[in-house]
């Protein structure tokens, strides 16, 4: 199994060999969820131009992505993007700090850009849910990603929670079969009475599964599919997975990447499965060749001279 990084790997390498040897650079790469990377050296082989696109941008830019862009990299940020991108930034590595530590942090912010984006709506329902819980208010705004093809997050926040609700598609019978599983997993973890379970999962959000049907909080939505292919997991985030800065943020890069990792999850296990079906039949096929019995093979002659062969 891999473990999944918040921070966008390509970009984190490349610009830390260019840092180190800059060269002419010019590259499109594809993210996990569609979304579109674009670096390249335009005239200095030491300026690094670095676009993105992402297909949920306008919502974004609704939910406060902009400004989390401007307090991330200010000055980094090209007033003039890259046709066909949505944000562009660009990295002088003459102006990189001489201190390693410094370096890799101004880098590894970088590569961190599409986590930050799509943090936007996450920071707000964090927010709204301190406001709404000193002014004894009900929910908050409620706020759509549809960041993949016929997928969306649904997020919203109330006086004691935030509420986000992930929709799923499994494209395969199979793949509908082991994803439940996986979510009834969730679900049944944090049930008391379990046995050998590590204290740590009672402070894990809480986590609801339903197939086909859509959860209370976003059935009035227009536009939902009711077919078995769909799923939803519903995360019910308390104020302690978001109060701190540091919770803030783990909370936010993990959940991002929930999606992602029950697919590869999905993926995995089906090819161990079918790993151990091929191991099974060839030691069958063992079995079976040495159960074929040897015949005895005799020879007779005729009075006349000619071979009989018995078996």
């Amino acid at each position: 199994m891999i473990l999944l990084e918040s921070h966008n790997v390509i970009i984190y390498t490349t610009l830390a060999e260019k840092a180190a040897k800059p060269s002419s650079l010019d590259v499109v790469f594809v993210d996990f969820d569609g979304v579109r990377f674009h670096m390249s050296t335009l005239e200095k082989k030491t300026v690094i131009q670095l676009s993105m696109s992402i297909r949920c941008w306008d919502e974004l830019a609704q939910y406060g992505a902009l400004d989390i862009l401007k307090r991330e990299y200010g000055s980094l940020i090209k007033a003039a993007t890259e046709p066909e991108y949505n944000v562009t930034l660009q990295i002088d590595l003459e102006q990189l700090p001489v201190d390693v530590e410094s370096r890799e942090a101004i880098i590894k912010s970088v590569a961190l850009i599409k986590r930050n984006v799509l943090g936007a709506p996450f920071e707000t329902a964090f927010r709204e849910q301190k406001e709404l819980e000193d002014s004894a208010g009900s929910r908050g705004q409620f706020m759509q990603i549809h960041y993949r093809d016929e997928e969306a997050i649904y997020i919203r926040a109330a006086s004691d929670r935030v509420t986000v609700i992930f929709s799923t598609v499994f494209r395969e019978e199979t793949d509908r079969i082991f994803g439940k599983l996986f979510l009834q997993e969730f679900v049944d973890a944090r049930r008391p009475g379990i046995q050998n379970a590590p204290p740590s999962i009672q402070n894990a959000p809480q986590v609801l599964y339903s197939n086909r049907d859509p959860p209370l909080e976003i059935r009035d939505l227009p536009g939902l599919r009711h077919s078995e292919d769909i799923g939803y997991v519903t995360f019910v985030l308390s104020p302690r997975h978001f109060a701190k800065s540091d919770a803030s943020f783990n909370t936010i890069s993990h959940i991002q990447l929930f999606r992602d990792y029950l697919h590869y999850h999905i993926k995995c296990c089906k090819a161990y499965m079918h790993s151990r079906m091929r191991h099974r039949v060839s030691e069958f096929q063992k079995v079976l060749n040495r159960a074929k019995m040897e015949t005895a093979t005799t020879e007779r002659k005729t009075v006349t001279g000619r071979t009989m062969v018995s078996r």
